[in-house]
């Protein structure tokens, strides 16, 4: 898609917001070639095996122990980079997009050269929508590029830490949409570029915390449970890379205490039955499995807000030009 192919309100908001385009699409094509250059650089220059020891120092890879390691801590920061960029993406279209053209009068314009409202909030939206969604698509890519083998045993990139978890499913293109969607709403409603903005902000930041902490109550846990050893009431035989809900010990009648309460001592500040016998241990958990159902869930759930705002948008706009 080029200036020269597009006709109308979108080839003006392309040309207005050029700058600003110029700089996302540099931005872009840096974070490509930095991931593209570590991939590289972690297959080229893998670690030895008996790099440090005694007597010998480490090498390193620009202050890391060495380039997979800088791979990996980049894709750290990159998955929490991505977690915010829904909050850019609706700042800028509440601000610059629509609230600053309603501050300034410059809709007017628009509306007087045979382009009717709808027409011109249509335009604004399937463009901005457009272009964030290419641009989250594209980030999720080079995320992607950066070793998906790297989330599944790391530490720090587990399949459902934040930002990790919106990065590598249809939820973070959702929220992007969500968030071109409430720009829209909150730059018509208020009308001025920098409280739309703080609004838009806000709003959005709300939906990302809300929905980040309610996701895997949406989803039916997984429990297991087992008898108590010698060794302790400690849980085995559940997936690796499960991700751990809820866990603790159990006595004969089947009623759930942590761990900590009664074992190997009470802890300061929890109270345990002194007639309490331990017998068993269990442990509530999402497999692997569950991040697609989680994902899927929380997609639609965005969808569905997605859609209520731009209805609610195209009718603020009608019943303000009646």
């Amino acid at each position: 898609m080029s200036l020269s192919t597009l006709r109308g309100p979108r080839r003006v908001d392309l040309r207005l917001h050029r700058p600003a385009l110029w700089t996302g699409g540099a931005v872009l094509a840096l974070a490509l070639v930095y991931i593209g250059w570590l991939r590289w650089a972690a297959n080229a220059y893998p670690e030895p095996a008996d790099n440090c020891y005694a007597g010998k120092p480490c090498d390193t890879f620009l202050g890391f122990s060495s380039a997979r390691e800088l791979l990996y801590t980049s894709l750290e920061y990159g998955s929490n980079g991505l977690l915010l960029l829904p909050l850019l993406i609706g700042v800028f279209v509440a601000g610059p997009v629509i609230a600053r053209e309603m501050e300034s009068g410059v809709y007017k314009v628009s509306w007087t050269q045979s382009v009717f409202p709808a027409r011109w909030l249509a335009a604004k939206l399937t463009t901005a929508a457009v272009l964030a969604l290419g641009g989250t698509l594209f980030l999720m890519a080079v995320f992607q590029l950066g070793g998906w083998d790297a989330i599944s045993f790391r530490w720090n990139l587990h399949w459902a830490d934040r930002g990790v978890y919106e990065a590598t499913g249809p939820a973070l293109a959702a929220y992007s949409l969500f968030a071109v969607a409430v720009g829209t709403l909150v730059g018509l409603v208020v009308r001025r570029t920098l409280l739309a903005m703080a609004a838009t902000g806000i709003v959005t930041g709300l939906v990302l915390w809300s929905l980040g902490n309610v996701r895997w109550h949406l989803v039916p846990v997984e429990t297991i449970t087992g008898p108590a050893t010698r060794k302790g009431p400690y849980p085995t035989g559940y997936p690796a890379d499960s991700f751990a809900m809820d866990q603790g010990v159990t006595n004969a009648a089947g009623d759930r205490f942590y761990q900590g309460q009664c074992l190997p001592e009470p802890q300061p500040g929890f109270s345990c039955p002194t007639d309490t016998e331990v017998t068993g241990w269990y442990m509530e958990f999402h497999p692997r499995s569950h991040f697609w159902y989680a994902q899927l869930i929380e997609t639609g759930i965005l969808l569905a807000l997605t859609a209520a705002a731009v209805y609610a948008a195209f009718r603020l706009l009608r019943h303000r030009t009646a």
